[in-house]
């Protein structure tokens, strides 16, 4: 059987993760599939991602991405893209364990590896000792609905950076889609209403009890994700071996 979806991001790094935050908040039903092999899992420690002064577990800021994305609808599957191929209306996305997908958009977002876009044509392939995807800054590869977010796209080798270019891949396909400019803001109750102005897209107003509840929720929430060590084990380089 396949499962139709609106936009498929192969990788569940934080260039995917990001890109799959955006459309399911959105309202596009929007599928991550993840192999485990992000190579932030491999990091010691983030000491250059904004937010944290003292620096974050990579592990821990991948499983933070990945609720954050369930929280706006974002489903999740564990498994290896092997193939992604055109359509007549998208892409049909197969796994290696033979789950299949049929998307209208699919975010490739996957480091280095390009060997499931082989039966694609057009694609362009960069080779610079490792392979990339040619794309415009805005994540576009040339073959309508295929995207390329973070690493892939020759992004610089920062979490931060690829995260960023996750998000504007993900509002690059809202734009794409021809919706209506995209801002995804919380504001205070009034701030457009009182103005004589409608809700623009992706806007929301809160009161202030409603505020308060968004915040107290907040601070209940990220000390519980701290409270212990992440229990995932260091990951090194799969080059090395334990003697």
């Amino acid at each position: 059987m396949t499962v139709p979806m609106d936009v498929v991001v192969v990788g569940g790094g934080v260039a995917g993760r990001s890109a799959a935050l955006f459309t399911a908040r959105h309202g596009l039903d929007t599928l991550v599939v993840d192999s485990g092999e992000s190579i932030l899992r491999r990091n010691a420690h983030l000491e250059n991602f904004p937010g944290f002064p003292a620096g974050v577990n990579g592990r821990q800021l991948l499983d933070l991405l990945e609720e954050q994305a369930a929280e706006a609808g974002c489903e999740q599957v564990t498994g290896t893209v092997t193939r992604v191929e055109r359509t007549g209306e998208g892409f049909a996305v197969e796994t290696g364990d033979g789950d299949r997908y049929h998307a209208t958009y699919v975010v490739a977002a996957t480091k280095n590896a390009v060997g499931y876009l082989d039966g694609i044509d057009g694609v362009g392939i960069i080779n610079r000792g490792k392979a990339f995807v040619d794309t415009d800054e805005r994540g576009r590869t040339g073959i309508d609905g295929l995207y390329a977010a973070g690493r892939l796209a020759e992004k610089p080798h920062q979490a931060i950076v690829c995260a960023g270019h996750g998000a504007e891949v993900g509002v690059t396909i809202l734009e794409d889609d021809n919706r209506p400019f995209y801002h995804d803001w919380v504001a205070p109750e009034g701030y457009f209403t009182d103005r004589g102005r409608e809700l623009p897209p992706g806007c929301e107003e809160i009161d202030g009890e409603e505020r308060r509840e968004r915040e107290r929720r907040s601070l209940e929430v990220t000390p519980e994700r701290f409270a212990e060590p992440h229990p995932d084990e260091q990951v090194n380089h799969p080059s090395l071996t334990e003697e």
